[in-house]
C-alpha cells in the first residue's frame, strides 16, 4: 500500500515545481533559480533509477538542466511537470550511458602504459614560462587531463572563443564548459593548498 504522506508530499512537489516553471516561463528568474536547485536531487535520483554509475550522474544532472533550459517555453503549465522532467532526466540518463558505452568499448585501462608514453604535444616547462605563466601553475596545468588540459589552453591562455575552440578540437561547447570548469576546479584545489 503506497505510503499517502509520501505521495501528498510529491503532489504538493509537483504543483509548487510546476508553478515555479510557470513564473520561470513568464521571466521570473528567481523561481527559475528555485526550481532549478529544488530539481538537482530528483534528476540524480533518476539518473541512479536508470544504472547510471555515480561517477556520470553530475554529467546526467548537468546534460537535463540544459535541456530543461532550452525547452521550458515547451512545458504545459496545466500538465504534471514531475512527468515532463522524468521524462527529460530519463532520456539524458540513456544518452550518458551509450556515450560511458560506446568510450569503454574503445578505451583501454592501462594506467602504467599512459605514465610511459610522452606526450609530443605537450609543452615543457619553458613554454609554460614564455607564455607568461609561472612554473609552478605550468606544472599543475600539466597534470590535468587531457580534455582539461586542451579547454585551459585554448578557452584561458590562448583566449579563443567556445566558437573558435569547438572548431578546432571538434569537440562541443558544452563538454568545452564542463572540462573548462573541472580544471579550474582542480587547479584551485591544487594552488590554493600551498603553504
Amino acid at each position: 500500500m503506497p505510503d499517502e504522506g509520501k505521495l501528498t508530499r510529491d503532489m504538493e512537489r509537483d504543483r509548487q515545481w510546476s508553478a515555479w516553471m510557470a513564473a520561470a516561463q513568464t521571466g521570473d528568474s528567481q523561481a527559475y533559480d528555485r526550481l532549478l536547485r529544488g530539481c538537482l536531487p530528483f534528476i540524480a535520483q533518476v539518473a541512479y533509477g536508470q544504472r547510471v554509475p555515480a561517477d556520470r550522474v553530475d554529467d546526467v544532472v548537468q546534460d537535463v538542466l540544459m535541456t530543461v533550459h532550452r525547452a521550458r517555453h515547451t512545458y504545459d503549465p496545466a500538465r504534471p511537470f514531475t512527468a515532463w522532467l522524468r521524462v527529460i532526466a530519463q532520456r539524458r540518463a540513456i544518452d550518458v550511458l551509450r556515450r560511458s558505452g560506446r568510450q569503454n568499448s574503445r578505451e583501454v585501462h592501462a594506467p602504467l602504459v599512459f605514465e610511459m608514453y610522452a606526450d609530443p604535444g605537450a609543452q615543457t616547462a619553458g613554454g609554460w614560462e614564455k607564455s607568461g605563466v609561472s612554473a609552478e601553475i605550468g606544472k599543475a596545468i600539466a597534470g590535468l587531463s587531457p580534455g582539461q588540459r586542451e579547454a585551459v589552453e585554448r578557452l584561458t591562455l590562448q583566449g579563443q572563443s567556445l566558437d573558435e575552440a569547438a572548431k578546432a578540437t571538434g569537440r562541443s561547447k558544452g563538454a568545452l564548459k564542463v572540462n573548462l570548469h573541472r580544471a579550474l576546479n582542480a587547479l584551485r584545489g591544487q594552488l590554493g593548498n600551498r603553504e
